[in-house]
């Protein structure tokens, strides 16, 4: 018999015990559809676009299959192509970047923000050319990307400026609840629903949000194949649907998000207070952060020992990202090199994401601290 894993006794993330006080909703969800006979872009799916743009403060949303597909579906939808250029961040999730390339476009990276993880809005500024049709900013680890000046050029030249909120669901976006969220402030943003982040589904899924109507409709066409009607086909697309089970899914979930959200506040609030006179780099406070991360710096090359360290008291962390994504090998022919994007490249280093999530208790928040303090 193979000998199971240890698990932590305070795990990074906690799935079954999220879901198990909405079980009864969830089944009850699932097995609606299951008695429906519609399975793929039903009731459920319409349903959830209506309740999700509600919630978002958004025009349109439009459900697809995942995060990276809905960020796809966008740049395919601006007509994004071979020979295009692209600015984004070289410290994201892969698809941030692996998108553009898809496409036959031209990743163009720009520093970041050492403070915020998030683009530096005048480095990307100084990458946009005469090549540059769109830029993609990641909204990081939950907090808005505060981009002023890359802002102002895009609206100056007419450039789109897509959001990748994928981390980021009901963030604003001016260190305020009330000011601008995701999905408000470039041209179109994608979500993921994949079953870690703070509105999962039990499977993948994605979503954009606009207010561009004429965009929105063009999403709605790339997610059928780009058939309108089925079997005629005005442009080529994707399989990008979202499953009926798992908009059902997201439907129960959509309404606690934001009592989730001021959890994962609350939890992040308790952690820069604990640590805040250790040597430890904390994330500057934002009211506006959703928190999908709660993400330290572990400066002199002791992130990996503290790591250790954690998981040898049975609390599990994790690393985003540990490669920036200017020097993955299948970017080599762009030929970026070690030193383009110091602050990117040192984060990698430095970065350790803490556990954070609503069903985390006072108590495990104390502990992980203690234990961080006790680190030497």
């Amino acid at each position: 018999m193979p000998v199971r894993p240890e698990l932590p006794d305070i795990p990074f993330q906690d799935l079954v015990t999220h879901h198990q006080t909405l079980a009864h909703e969830l089944e009850a969800a699932v097995m609606r559809v299951a008695a429906s006979g519609s399975y793929i872009l039903g009731t459920e799916v319409a349903a959830f676009e209506r309740e999700a743009a509600v919630a978002l403060g958004a025009t349109h949303a439009v459900g697809l299959s995942s995060g990276t597909d809905a960020l796809l579906a966008i740049l395919m939808a601006l007509g994004i192509g071979r020979g295009d250029e692209v600015v984004t961040t070289p410290f994201s999730f892969f698809a941030s970047a692996g998108v553009i390339e898809r496409l036959g476009a031209i990743p163009v990276f720009a520093d970041i923000d050492p403070e915020t993880f998030n683009l530096d809005s005048d480095a990307a500024v100084a990458r946009i050319g005469r090549h540059t049709k769109a830029v993609v900013a990641v909204h990081l680890f939950g907090r808005v990307a505060r981009l002023p000046s890359l802002e102002a050029l895009c609206a100056a030249e007419q450039i789109p400026l897509v959001e990748d909120a994928a981390q980021a669901i009901a963030a604003c976006g001016d260190n305020s609840r009330w000011g601008r969220r995701v999905g408000t402030i470039g041209r179109a943003a994608s979500l993921s629903f994949f079953p870690s982040k703070n509105l999962g589904a039990m499977g993948d899924g994605g979503m954009v949000i606009t207010s561009d109507g004429a965009l929105a409709d063009r999403l709605r066409l790339l997610r059928v194949q780009g058939a309108k009607p089925k079997y005629h086909h005005p442009m080529v697309g994707g399989n990008f649907r979202l499953d009926e089970i798992q908009a059902a899914v997201l439907r129960v979930k959509l309404p606690h998000l934001f009592y989730w959200s001021e959890r994962r506040r609350q939890i992040a609030a308790r952690y820069r207070a604990a640590l805040a006179n250790t040597p430890m780099g904390l994330p500057p406070e934002d009211p506006g952060s959703v928190w999908s991360q709660f993400v330290i710096r572990v400066r002199n090359g002791r992130r990996d020992a503290l790591a250790n360290h954690l998981k040898s008291k049975r609390i599990a962390t994790a690393i985003y990202y540990p490669e920036p994504l200017h020097l993955q090998p299948c970017f080599a022919h762009l030929g970026y090199r070690v030193g383009h994007f110091p602050q990117a490249e040192r984060a990698c280093s430095e970065a350790l994401a803490l556990p954070i999530y609503p069903e985390l208790g006072e108590d495990a928040v104390d502990r992980i601290c203690d234990t961080i303090k006790s680190f030497s």
